[in-house]
């Protein structure tokens, strides 16, 4: 029987706007997790600079 991923956590990226479901490997960190994916958090960075 396969693990059915309901009632996951989700969080919205302040980059996107886009919604994300927590994942496994966040499991040890979920409340430090503030973006998405790496480009985001990259794009965010840059934006911060000029």
């Amino acid at each position: 029987m396969a693990h059915k991923k309901v009632n996951l956590p989700q969080k919205t990226c302040p980059v996107c706007q886009r919604p994300f479901t927590w994942r496994k490997k966040w499991e040890k960190d979920w409340e430090q997790v503030i973006y998405c994916s790496e480009r985001c958090r990259r794009s965010r960075k840059n934006q911060n600079i000029g």
